[in-house]
This record gives structure tokens, sequence and C-alpha cells, in this order.
């Protein structure tokens, strides 16, 4: 809005008349279509108390500036836009450089904006403006960013016209045109003049200046069409980029900041014809730059501006009320993740390097921590983006310090020691101690002690002047403990003391439980036992039940005896030394005993009994018995380590504790000796190695002989022929084994002849047998492999065998049930079944058919069997067709069965017995008996319906209602109402209802509305305009729109005439009517065009009339010449 922006200038800034006008001139001509129509509906007013101010800033420092709007007189809230250059918003550039910040304050009603700009570097020097709008009303404050420093020249490589213009007194344009001198001036003195004459906007002189030269445009022999100067797109949509070439077989470049474009998924570069296209998908704020398109030596330049959307807030901060030294997390959720917010509290901004606070980002959730909060951080916290703003407020009061343990009160005698000590539930309070009134200092007998939660005051031997009454205050609350200390002088002549004899037992330590002490093998065991007594006892040792006399000052177990101390030792502890010891305590006053349990623990024996089970190609499965002697600690596993028979070096297989007794051994030598050896492991350490294993050797097994046939059959005899196994192992092939069996014998493979091998040099055999193959018998046959190594030791491979395949092989019957009729088949009544259901089975078995365990009637279904197949058919289904039904398949004395349920279901009948069983107020609650005919399955609800006796016209007041009762509410008073229910199932609902044997009547309360006489008032009125057309000036080629508002009843029939001739059909006008707006388009519009411009507006009860002129201005005549 150029126009808002001139009219509010603050003082100072203001420019000469003539520049104004052409300033206005200028900003009217770049104006893009549409966006006058916007302005003329805005009011322009003055609306800011205070306009951001022209600044010369150094570069690297910190800059802000603030506008502050009265929102008094405004019916909505005002909304600002900063914006750089002539529309450059820089809404979508916040960020780290780039932060805005909006306040408000509820008093004054008065709005304040913030734009601070971190760290200014050359870039951000040039024009700036701000607008205000709201509803109809806007303003407009214009001022200049200047940046100083060593580089800034060099980096922008252009002049600093607004810092340059405050030290130059303004030229009067009346003096000499500038727009001449541009005209006749050569290009490289335009900024030179453009200095002296005080214009800063150099791009908006240099469109003037070509707009008033009548040089015909050069003409490109390249394109036919450029692209447009600027593009904006959004953040993270698709832009495409267009040029029009002259030959369509040219090759073209596009080039971004100077650097060749490649085509990729990003980047799109396309060819149709004389169009040449560049497609950037997902734009970035990095594809903000400069784009070419060359063809040669010609170039066509544009700039592709990125606006970045605004981050929105989903979720807003809340209020915390925490006590002081608790952790408080503010959290906020905004619309984009990893999105940049700023934190403040109340008007400063909160500083990342701050040890203090701690931020946290969590995709879309960012989180303001404060560790401990104090009565500082009382206050309101804000959190903003670039699209919104939360605040939340803290309240931290004061914790209240809770008496744990109170001092109590002490009588102590002369050089005792007395100790006050208390207890508070912070320990980070301190305090002081006083003693009557007086504040108590530490001294070498004074001891004033904080350890957590407890004070102490400690007194070493108490003197008389000790008596007193001592008080501790903690600091920062309102808080005295008080007790009192007595002394107690007592004078005793000396007696001879006894004192019985008792025995003190450490239970730290070594101690697992109470009286048990655990010892590692090996380790020493040193046991002191204090005692007291008077006279000194004597002690005495014991293990069991044997008294230790022979325990001496000496030796691997021995006792030590001192004053009040007595130690047991033992050297090198062994699993002997384990068991009960007992001490014993003696004096002439009595006697003390206690008793000890010594636990000696040491590591595992070794495992036994370590062999191989089984071998494969390259591993081997070995097994072992766990050791006999834990060590008085489980066994956690067990390491293996194995080796080459004859050799001494040991490899590990494990290096992780393995818990297991079977372990398979891998990576191993086909045909190699191996020797495994086994180690325990508990809590304590590994046990020594168990015993080698006998050396075994990975040896793979063969596969099955192939082929397998017969050859000739006999009435005794069978000729068998198979080929050699396809993998022979390096064990070797050795002979075959061949094996039958007949059916019925339960799968068990007999030999024709005990131990029969036949060696590797045949591949075919006769086995005799008499008696055995019979006609009416079928026998399988399977040929398998025997390895054996005639060494000291035998290795036997896994046994594969082949079975004979078609002439001898018997199929077992099996059906193939589809998966849809595993479960409950359910069809509705009248609907075909057709089931097929597929088995196998050879020879080809015997299909019966049974229904709920008896043979099923062919007058009930039709019954189709196949080699492969059984088909089922239902023409018409019926309720009694409902039942089990069983396929057996049968093949001698072998049979396959499946059971199939089919239900055939239909609609319920209705319910029974529908009663009204009571009416209040609005409600009437209804009851009734399920159905007799559940329609052979589930009843899944009822569907309620109401009528009025006077309508009779049914309404669904419940659908799908499960229970056998409801409630009808909202009834209407006066009415007497009937209900019916319907059933309803898996089919659906019920064809018949149930009505309700009685009826609810609502009656009247006794009201009665008597309405005020209605007197209809009269709308009509003649044509009236409230709002004229106002006369216009315009520039010729740029569309505008002249409007006006009418009011009138009946709507009035509206007319546009231009020099009285109506503009009905002309297509260069389009008119308009918005709820009496009228608006009268223009579309470019010429010199021609321009005249008096007339509205009528005509009803029945009259007409009215407006009018205004239209001056159409020539482009090249709107600036004054000299």
């Amino acid at each position: 809005m150029p126009e808002a922006a001139d009219a509010v200038k603050p003082e100072g800034e203001g420019e000469a008349p003539a520049e104004a006008e052409e300033k206005t001139a200028e900003d009217d001509e770049v104006l893009p279509e549409g966006e006058e129509e916007a302005h003329q509906s805005q009011e322009i007013t003055g609306l800011f108390l205070q306009h951001p101010e022209t600044t010369v800033a150094v570069t690297g420092t910190d800059i802000v500036f603030t506008a502050k709007v009265d929102s008094t007189t405004l019916s909505r809230k005002p909304t600002i836009k900063w914006l750089k250059g002539k529309w450059l918003d820089l809404g979508s550039k916040a960020g780290k450089h780039m932060q805005f910040k909006e306040t408000f304050d509820r008093a004054t009603k008065i709005y304040t904006w913030d734009m601070k700009i971190i760290k200014v570097v050359p870039g951000d020097a040039g024009a700036y403006r701000c607008e205000v709008t709201s509803k109809d009303k806007c303003d407009s404050s214009a001022f200049d960013i200047s940046v100083e420093g060593e580089d800034a020249g060099e980096d922008e490589g252009s002049l600093d016209f607004s810092a340059l213009l405050k030290k130059k007194p303004v030229v009067d344009e009346e003096k000499a045109d500038v727009w001449e001198i541009l005209k006749n001036a050569q290009p490289s003195e335009y900024e030179k003049i453009a200095f002296e004459y005080g214009i800063t906007d150099l791009r908006g002189l240099l469109k003037r200046l070509k707009k008033m030269k009548t040089v015909e445009p050069k003409h490109s022999d390249a394109f036919l069409k450029r692209m447009e100067s600027a593009y904006s797109v959004d953040k993270g949509k698709k832009i495409v980029l267009e040029v029009e070439v002259v030959d369509p077989n040219a090759q073209v470049k596009w080039l971004k900041n100077g650097q060749e474009i490649k085509s990729s998924a990003k980047y799109i570069i396309e060819s149709v014809g004389n169009i040449r296209t560049l497609t950037i998908n997902r734009c970035s704020l990095a594809d903000d730059a400069a784009y070419e398109c060359v063809i040669g030596e010609e170039k066509s330049f544009t700039e592709v501006f990125v606006k970045e959307p605004p981050v929105t807030i989903t979720k807003l901060l809340d209020d915390y009320h925490v006590v002081v030294g608790e952790r408080v997390e503010f959290e906020v959720e905004v619309s984009v993740e990893g999105a940049h917010v700023n934190w403040m509290f109340e008007d400063q901004e909160l500083s990342r390097d701050s040890h203090k606070y701690r931020f946290k980002k969590d995709g879309m959730k960012h989180m303001l921590i404060i560790q401990e909060a104090s009565l500082d951080d009382i206050g309101m916290y804000w959190c903003f983006t670039n699209g919104g703003r939360t605040k939340g407020e803290l309240d931290v009061e004061e914790k209240e310090l809770e008496v744990l343990q109170n001092i109590a009160d002490l009588t102590v005698k002369a050089e005792d020691q007395a100790m006050f000590k208390c207890e508070v539930s912070d320990e980070k309070v301190t305090g002081k101690w006083l003693k009557d009134g007086v504040e108590v200092l530490p001294s070498s007998r004074i001891k004033l002690t904080h350890i957590g939660r407890i004070h102490r005051l400690t007194i070493d031997e108490v003197k008389p002047e000790d008596a007193g009454d001592y008080t501790f205050i903690p600091d920062g609350y309102a808080l005295s403990l008080s007790a009192k200390l007595n002394f107690l002088e007592i004078k005793i002549d000396y007696v001879p003391r006894q004192d019985p004899p008792k025995i003190h037992l450490d239970t730290t330590g070594n101690m697992v439980s109470k009286n048990t002490i655990i010892v590692v093998a090996g380790n020493k065991l040193r046991l002191d036992v204090e005692i007291s007594g008077e006279p000194p006892p004597t002690v005495v040792w014991a293990k069991g039940d044997t008294v230790g006399t022979s325990y001496t000052l000496e030796g691997r177990v021995r006792t030590e005896n001192r004053k009040d101390l007595s130690c047991f030792v033992i050297e090198g502890a062994e699993r002997e030394d384990e068991g009960n010891y007992s001490i014993t305590v003696t004096n002439p006053a009595g006697e003390d005993k206690a008793n000890l349990f010594v636990k000696i623990v040491d590591v595992p024996d070794c495992p036994e009994n370590v062999k191989c089970t089984s071998v494969g190609e390259d591993c081997a499965t070995m097994v072992w018995e766990p050791p006999k002697f834990d060590g008085g600690v489980p066994v956690t596993g067990y390491l293996m380590e194995r080796k080459k028979k004859g050799s001494t070096r040991w490899t590990k297989l494990n290096f992780d504790v393995f818990e297991g007794v079977t372990y398979e051994a891998k990576r191993m030598i086909e045909g190699v000796l191996y020797e495994m050896r086994v180690y325990a492991v508990n809590g304590i350490g590994m046990s020594q190695p168990s015993l080698n294993s006998k050396p075994f050797m990975p040896i793979a097994a063969t596969s099955e002989p192939l082929g397998l046939k017969v050859h000739d059959v006999t009435d005794t005899t069978c000729t068998l022929k198979w080929l050699a196994p396809e993998k022979i192992g390096a064990g070797g092939l050795d002979g075959y084994v061949i094996e039958y069996c007949k059916e019925g014998g339960e799968g068990v493979f007999l030999r024709p002849v005990s131990n029969t091998i036949v060696y590797h040099c045949q591949t075919s055999c006769i086995f005799v047998k008499s008696n055995l193959l019979l006609s009416n018998l079928i026998y399988h046959c399977q040929t398998s492999f025997i390895t054996v190594k005639t060494h000291s030791y035998l290795i036997q491979g896994q046994t594969l065998f082949i079975t004979l395949s078609k002439p001898i092989y018997l199929e077992l019957p099996k059906i193939r049930l589809p998966r849809y009729l595993r479960q409950k088949y359910l069809r509705r009544v009248g609907d075909k079944i057709n089931l097929t259901i597929p088995f196998q089975g050879k020879p080809r078995p015997k299909v019966q058919w049974y229904k709920d365990g008896e043979e099923l009637d062919v007058r009930v279904a039709s019954i189709r069997n196949s080699e492969v197949d059984s088909i089922l058919f239902i023409r018409s289904a019926e309720r009694s067709h409902s039942g089990k039904y069983e396929l057996v398949l049968q093949i001698e004395n072998m049979e396959a069965r499946a059971i199939l349920e089919i239900r055939i279901v239909e609609t319920p009948g209705p319910p029974e017995v529908v009663k009204v069983t009571d009416v209040w107020g609005f409600n009437a609650a209804l009851e009734w008996k399920p159905p007799k005919d559940d329609g052979n399955c589930e009843i899944t609800g009822y569907t309620i319906q109401k009528a009025d006796k006077k309508t009779n016209e049914w309404f669904t007041i419940y659908d799908h209602n499960r229970r056998t009762n409801c409630t009808a509410s909202d009834l209407i008073m006066g009415n007497e109402y009937m209900f019916r229910v319907f059933s309803e199932n898996l089919v659906g609902k019920s064809e018949d209802f149930c009505l309700s044997k009685d009826t609810a009547i609502i009656p009247k309360i006794g009201l009665e509305y008597n309405p005020p006489p209605f007197k209809e008032k009269d709308m009509q009125s003649a044509p009236k305009f409230i709002q004229p057309l106002l006369d216009r000036s315009v520039v010729a080629g740029y569309s505008t729109a002249i409007s006006c508002a009418v009011r009138g009843f009946p709507k009035p029939k509206i007319r546009w005439l231009r020099n009285k001739i109506p503009l009905d059909e002309n297509p260069r006008f389009l008119m308009q009517n918005n709820q009496g707006v009228l608006t009268l388009n223009i579309r470019k519009p010429s010199q021609y065009d321009g005249g008096k411009f007339t509205c009528k507006a005509i009803n029945p009860l009259g007409e009215d009339v407006v009018e205004c002129t239209l001056l159409v201005r020539d482009i090249f005549n709107i600036f004054p010449q000299s």
C-alpha cells in the first residue's frame, strides 16, 4: 500500500512534494492486478502510535525495530506485516537470524510488535515497510536500514543511499528534471545521479526509465518468450520455469546462481517442441536463488523466492504451581517438525547458554526445563514462533520446613559427653545454635555438625558452666527448637567393679547372614571378636563339640587373645575347615557364648563322562555330566575346548559361559579325529579340565539311493533295481540294506534276511520270503545304506533311505477341507448350497456322507463323487438342512474323516408381550420378551418405533438395542403414544412386529400460551444509493473498478451506462452485484474508455442515479514534463 506509506511518514523522513508525487505514481505503476481493489476497500488511517525508525547498524550487532498500535477504536485485532523492498514478506524468513515478537497491554489496549535482526550482515541493508490492517482500516510506515563495516561495500556491491541521504540536502525537483537527466544519461551514471537527487529505489528507477524510453525493445534471436522477472512459491511446493525458444532443436542450459543444473529427481528438465521447462520439486529454502536459461550467448533471467509457511502452535503451554526446588517442564507442540521457537521470561529472551534453563526438542515438541525452581522464577513464560505464540504462568511458593526429630533435654555427669540432635525435612537447610540466647561457636570441646538432614551440637567433657537452655534456629524459617542441659554432680565411693562377660559380634564384612562367614578356599580368615567384662574373662574357642585346646599362638589354625579382643585365624582355608565354631567367655560374674558357621567355597570339580553322541559333515554333538561337587556355589555354565588327535594345541569353542550339558561343536574338518574336554565355571572360578573324550571323526552321511524300482515279481520273489547315491561322504560306501513293510504292519520295516548287506558293487538284488507276497496285500520297500570303518572304533553315519514308488506304494486317504468350511457355514433359507471337498488316496477310496451321525438321505441332498473330490449339493436350503455333516473316506482298513457344520438361517419372529411399564414426565418405560423363533441364529438387537395416535406416523427411537427394555424420551405433552418392536439377527430385521398392548399418555400441565398480535412491517422502499460513485484517474493498460452501494425493495434492476450508452453487451466491462454493493470492473482500459459513467437502479417504487468521471491517462504522460 504505497499511498499509506507516504501518508504516515514520520517527521524528518518526508520528501519534496514533487518527489512524493513521483513516488506515488511509481508505486501505482508496479501494483499487481487485483491488489488495487483490495486497497480501495480499506480506509487509510493513522493507526501507529510509534513508528519503526530508520537505523544505521554495525555489522555483527543486533538491532530491534518497534511498532505500536492503539486498538481502542478497532473492531478486530490488528495484523501486521514486515516487508523488505516492494513485496518480500519477512514472516517467512523467521528463524535464528530474524525474530518477531508480539505483546498486548490489557490496561492500555496497545499492541506492540518487535522485529529483531540478530548479527546484522551487509545483505540486511535496504528499504523496509511495516503494514498494519484491521478489517476496513490500514496504515503503513517505511524505514531504512544501513549497514556499516569494513567489508560492507565489497560484499553488497551497492551504495548505502539511505545513510548518505542524511548528510546531503535534498535537491529541489523544480530546479532540474531528474527524469529528463536520467533519460539522456548513460547507464553507468545512474547511481551517481540517483545519489545526487536522493532516489533510493534503484529497481523502481530502472523500471520507470525502461517504460519512458521510446527505443524499440531488443529483439531476441533465441527466445520467443522469456521467463518473468521473479516467481514466488511456498516451501514444499512445486514450481515450473518455462521459456519458448525460436529453434525447436536448440539446446539450453539451466543455471542456479551461475552453477549448471543437472537433471535429477528434484530438478526435471524437459523439452517439448519450442517449450523448455525446468521443474523444481519440493522447494526448500536452498532453492531461493537466481535462475538462468542460456542458449549460446543469450540468457533469460529470473529470481525464485521460497516462502516458508508459518509455524503454528498446536498444543499450548500449561500453568505450573510448584514449591521451591521442584522441577518445572514447560512443553509446547508446533505444526512443523524441527521448527525454531523462542522462549521468553516476562520481557527477557532466554539464552540457550544459560546454566539455569535447559532446552529440549523432540520432533514437534519443544520443552523448557527448570531443574530447581526458585522464587525468582515466578512470572509469565512465553513461547514464540513465526506463526503464533503461547504463554504459561509459573507460581513458586516457599517449601514448608518439617521437623522430623526434635531435640531433647539432657542430664549428664561431669566429664561425660552431651549431644543435642535434631532432624528437619530439607537437607540443604542450615542454622545456628544458641545457648541462653547467645550464639554457640565451635571450639576444641564444642563441635557443630550438619550431615544431610541431621544437625548435631556435641559438647565433650561437660562442665557445670555448660548447663543452660540450648536452641537451634533454621536459617530462613520462623522456627526454633529448644532443649535444656542439666549438669549432674555425683560423688561415689570406690567399689571393685564386676561386670559379666559379653561377646560383641560384628555382623558386617564377610557375614552373608547372621553368624555365617563365607571364605574362599586358599584365602586367610581372621575373625576379630570384641569381648567385655570385669575382671577380664577367659576365652575358649571350639569346633563343633570339640574344645579347641590345640589352637595355639602358632600353626595354620590358631587364636590370638588381647585385652577386650580375641582373634581366630585360619591360614589358607581348606574344605575341611568348614563347620560350626563357638566362642565361650567366662569370669566370676558370669558366662557368655556365641556360635559361628564358617563356610568354605571353592571352584567346582571337573565335569564327568564327556562323550560324542552323533556326528555330521562338519559338526559333532557332545554331552557330559555336571560335576559332583559345585564348590559350594551354583555352577553357572561350562567352557569347551577341542584338539586334533595327537596334537597338544587346544582350541576354545566358546568364550561366553554355556549353560547346558549338550553342545554342538561346529566348523570341524570331515575325516579328522578330534578329542574334546570341558571346564565347569561357578562364581569363584573355573574348574580343572575334564578327561578327554574318546576320539571321534565328523563324517557326512551319503544321500539316498536313486531310482528304486521293481524289476520283476514272482509268487515268492521280488527283484529290485536302483542307482548309487548322488553324494558319498568321506566314509565311503560299503553296501546297502533292503527292508520291507506289509500293509497293517504299523510302519515297522523288516529285513528279508537278518543282517543282510548288499555290497556296493551291486545295484540290484533279489530277496525271497515264502508266503510273503500275496495277491491281496500291498508292500512298502525301501533301500538304505550302512557305513562301516575297519578301525579299532566304529562310526555309523545317519541312515537315509529311498522308498519304492507306484507299483507297490499305497497312498493314504486324506481330506483337504477348504478353510471356509473349517468353521460354521451359514446360509439363508432358499439359498443354493454347492460344496466341493477335494481329497486324495490310492486306490480310489470309498466315499460316505453322514448327517448328525446317520447316513445321509439322498432326498435331503445330492452327492456326486469323483476320483479327487466329493460335491454336496442342495438346490433350496431349508431350516431342516441344518446340522453336522461328516465325510468319511475308506481304503481297506484305513479311513479319513472331516466334519463340517451347516446352519440355515432366516429372519427372526417378532418379540412378544410389548408393554408400557411406567410413564413419567416426558418419558415412557417399555419392556418385552424375546421372540420364540430366533431364525436359527442369535438375536443381535431390537428396533423400537413410536407413533402419535393423532398422526399414526411411525418414527424409530432406537436401532440395534440389545436389551429387552428401553426408555422413550422427549415425548410431546398432551399426546398419546403407541409403540412397536422389531427383532433383529445376522440375517436382518423381522418382517412382523409386536404392538404394545397399552399406550403412553403424556398429560398436559395446564399452561396456555397466548401469543401477542403480529403486525407485518412493510419493507418496500424505492431505490436509493447509500454510497455514490467516486471520480477516478487511472493509467491506460491497468485494470480498474468503480463501486457504489444501493438499497431498495423489491430488489432494483441495475443498469450501467458510459456517456449515456448502455454497457450491457460489452465484454470488456464486468458488472457485479453482491448484497447491494455494485461493482463495474474495467479490464485494461484505453484512453478511449474514459468518460462519464452512470449507474441507474430501478424498481416499481421509483429509481435513483449516480454518476462519476473516469479519466484514463497515457502511460507516457503521467509524469510532468519540463
